[in-house]
């Protein structure tokens, strides 16, 4: 199979690699362009780990192509704190204990994002259901909606 250049930009830095076109978007991430903190889980789109963020959208990694979003804006994790500075959702998942061994993290912060941004109330019951795709198996899960509850009640975008 021959490789596909693709572009897009990556937390803000223009990133162009080539990899075969059935490459995901999760293993373009990390192996052109070095975004480590995307996390592969279950291969099917069903655990949630891989997701980043779109133009604007949530999407897992594992079941999107990188080459169709190419040319697009991706958003990791990574693009959350402002140098040293935890953004307002990462120092709650801090303090709430919601971020237990940080595999499924990346992907949890980055639907909670999608939501913050949304405009809709966030709720315990609205942050349950934007977040019903992302598994963890380390918390009971209520840490992880507080941490959102309370970021969105400061106004947290990010």
């Amino acid at each position: 199979m021959s490789n596909a250049e693709t572009r897009m930009r990556v937390n803000g830095r223009q990133v162009t690699g080539h990899a075969p076109a059935d490459t995901t978007l999760v293993r373009w991430l990390r192996e052109q362009a070095h975004a480590y903190e995307v996390k592969e889980g279950c291969s099917e789109g069903t655990c949630g780990t891989c997701t980043v963020l779109v133009d604007g959208h949530a999407a897992t990694g594992c079941t999107t192509l990188a080459v169709q979003v190419d040319g697009a804006e991706v958003k990791t994790s990574a693009s959350l704190a402002d140098g040293d500075e935890l953004s307002p959702l990462q120092r709650r998942f801090w303090e709430t204990g919601a971020a237990q061994c940080g595999f499924c993290t990346q992907g949890m912060l980055m639907s909670a994002v999608e939501l913050l941004r949304s405009g809709e109330e966030v709720t315990a019951a609205t942050v349950r259901e934007h977040l019903h795709g992302n598994l963890c198996r380390c918390t009971g899960y209520q840490a992880i909606v507080d941490a959102v509850v309370s970021a969105a009640a400061e106004g947290a975008t990010r």
